[in-house]
């Protein structure tokens, strides 16, 4: 039977979907074993023998000639080998071709499903694969279509869901409209790979300016923070260690068209940029952009107390909080923050209690209980005077001797 045309769809498969021709013809033999085993008794020796090159595929049997039958299945007698051809002896194997025609609804549907199945495993493997190298990257992709639970999203061969819980609050996405999308995560499941995307992750505004600004891609300038409220502000922080770069400038770039970029993306999100600082107190300071920061005072367990003028209270702390939050997360201190009008308050406070902290430490070892000041008498008590001995015994006053008792 010629299948030539057969031949020449794999190679049109491989160009198109990019599925080798001899990983599909593996499946073509799956298949078709799967057909005989239920139309030919699984006993017999089955093969199913390729010949790209005649453009044949044949199904045979394969059972070896011997004197005395013992299992019908993989064997035949000497007679029944003759029988087909005059030249088979003992030992030889018989092949006989089935003929594919011969199969039954049922085993021709089995040899299709193992057939698209084969296919559907290697399209998953390879979307595996592709993707979970480009973890926690940018995708670039057009919306193809919106619903109420978020909106499909066509991306080269494949498509990928974006949830309503990770798009940008506020934002709008129509039919064709391009996006990028962070990978968060790939998972191969039973169900096959799932890409899980977002664009309300910290890691996308870190990886957009990465896009947008050559010195943070080249090395020069380093993103060390990035804190994040999709939809409304966000804050990072950056760094350089090469003389003579501003890695603040160098991000908002000339007449801030690199920053204006990425805000466009984040559907008007607003960005702070700040510096990066290895002191502590100054980083917190930075963190608080815009307010203006007086001083800046550590305590213990990552905690520390920045102190604003009375008029930058507000805005240090932000909306609801928002600013101070940020500024949080970015720096991983938490941060109280109070007006210099309390800074005097606040330091006669801690001065009273660490004098009285001092007070107790000192009084502590001049408290004794009553056994050891009882004690303490008794060791300070003066000893009683004992007269000086002298060479002539003391006289003493003369008495009666006393009769001893006889018993």
């Amino acid at each position: 039977m010629d299948y030539s045309e057969l031949f020449e769809a794999l190679a049109e498969l491989e160009k198109e979907r990019g599925i080798p021709k001899e990983y599909m013809l593996q499946k073509i033999e799956a298949g078709l074993l799967a057909a005989l085993k239920r139309d030919v008794s699984s006993a017999e020796s089955l093969a199913v023998l390729v010949d790209e090159d005649a453009g044949t595929i044949r199904l045979v049997t394969r059972r070896t000639v011997v004197e005395e039958l013992t299992n019908p299945g993989t064997e035949i007698t000497l007679e029944e080998a003759r029988a087909i051809s005059p030249r088979y002896s003992v030992g030889d194997v018989v092949e006989e071709e089935i003929d594919p025609h011969n199969f039954g609804r049922i085993s021709a549907q089995n040899a299709k499903q193992v057939i698209i199945q084969g296919i559907r495993e290697f399209e998953r493997d390879q979307i595996y694969n592709e993707y979970q190298s480009r973890q926690h990257e940018l995708l670039s992709c057009v919306v193809s279509r919106v619903d109420r639970r978020g909106a499909a999203l066509a991306l080269d061969r494949t498509e990928i869901y974006l949830v309503a819980g990770e798009q940008i609050p506020g934002e709008v996405l129509r039919e064709g409209k391009r996006i990028k999308v962070y990978v968060v995560e790939v998972r191969n499941s039973t169900r096959g790979p799932q890409i899980m995307i977002s664009r309300t992750h910290p890691g996308m505004v870190r990886r957009l300016f990465e896009m947008e600004v050559p010195e943070i891609s080249s090395g020069v300038v380093e993103i060390k923070s990035v804190a994040r409220e999709a939809g409304s502000r966000s804050k990072i922080s950056v760094s350089t260690n090469v003389k003579g770069v501003d890695p603040i400038g160098a991000c908002i770039g000339p007449r801030g068209q690199r920053v204006a970029a990425v805000v466009n993306e984040l559907n008007g999100e607003k960005i702070d940029i700040v510096r990066w600082h290895e002191d502590p107190e100054e980083y917190v300071a930075e963190a608080l952009a815009p307010a203006d920061v007086t001083c800046v005072m550590l305590g213990n367990d990552h905690t520390c107390r920045a102190i604003v003028p009375d008029d930058q209270l507000s805005l240090a702390i932000g909306k609801e909080g928002q600013n101070a939050r940020l500024a949080a997360k970015l720096t991983g201190w938490k941060i109280d923050i109070k007006p210099e009008s309390e800074l005097e308050l606040w330091r006669e406070r801690m001065e009273e209690e660490r004098a009285a902290a001092q007070a107790e430490e000192e009084e502590a070892p001049e408290e004794k209980t009553e056994s050891e000041a009882a004690l303490s008498e008794t060791e300070a008590a003066p000893e009683e005077a004992v007269p000086e001995q002298t060479g002539e015994p003391e006289e003493k006053d003369e008495q009666e001797p006393v009769p001893a008792e006889t018993f």
